[in-house]
């Protein structure tokens, strides 16, 4: 048996509204299907995939930065793009070149404490 991808992140949370409407609004994605659990949440879609699911948590949760699990990253095809929408929601957000590489990210958090990266690869003439 051999994994070959991430199917999706899940997001325990007592901000249920407010954190749908960050990765809907915000990143962009789409609310779909989501089966008839016995709790509240929500399946967010990119692509037609249910990436982000999202679930009403009975207490408070953490920050990611406090746990073993860092953060959740996205491949994106305009990261210019998803920066404006940042600017425009207010999200404060760092960016960097990976070194070597023409990979650039955003790191910012979502309304959870959850840390979240943007990958945007580029293609640049001559280093391919």
């Amino acid at each position: 048996m051999t994994i070959r991808a991430i199917d999706h992140i899940n997001i325990a949370t007592t901000k249920l509204e407010e954190t749908r409407a960050f990765y809907v609004d915000v990143l962009g994605l789409t609310e779909g299907d989501r089966p008839p659990f016995d709790f509240a949440g929500h399946w967010l879609y990119a692509g037609g995939f249910p990436i982000v699911h999202m679930q009403l948590s009975p207490r408070d949760v953490t920050s990611s930065t406090l746990s073993g699990l860092n953060h959740a990253a996205f491949q994106v095809a305009d990261l210019d793009a998803l920066i404006a929408r940042l600017d425009a929601a207010g999200v404060r957000y760092t960016t960097l070149l990976v070194p070597g590489t023409t990979i650039r990210q955003a790191f910012f958090m979502d309304p959870n404490g959850v840390r979240l990266e943007l990958n945007e690869a580029r293609h640049v003439k001559g280093l391919d």
